[in-house]
């Protein structure tokens, strides 16, 4: 499992338990998992897909941000 927050400017997006997260990175789409090695990334202009724990798909449009992976904690900082 792992520990996700999606941040924009304006508000908090997205906090909680999650299975996977697909991100559209800089160099092509990327997905991060549990126990992934810790990263930092930039993301561009397309989706975040999201699964949680329960099941739960949900997407979340971007325009572009930086993504933080440490410890099965995921941090999102989107635009």
């Amino acid at each position: 499992m792992l520990y996700l927050e999606i941040i924009s400017p304006e508000k908090l997006l997205f906090a909680g338990e999650i299975t996977i997260i697909k991100l559209p990175g800089v160099s092509g789409s990327f997905e991060i998992m549990k126990n992934h090695v810790p990263i930092i990334s930039t993301l561009k202009q397309g989706k975040i897909k999201v699964k949680e724990t329960s099941g739960i798909v949900s997407y979340f449009d971007v325009e572009g941000g930086l993504v933080e992976v440490s410890n099965n904690e995921v941090k999102v900082l989107v635009e």
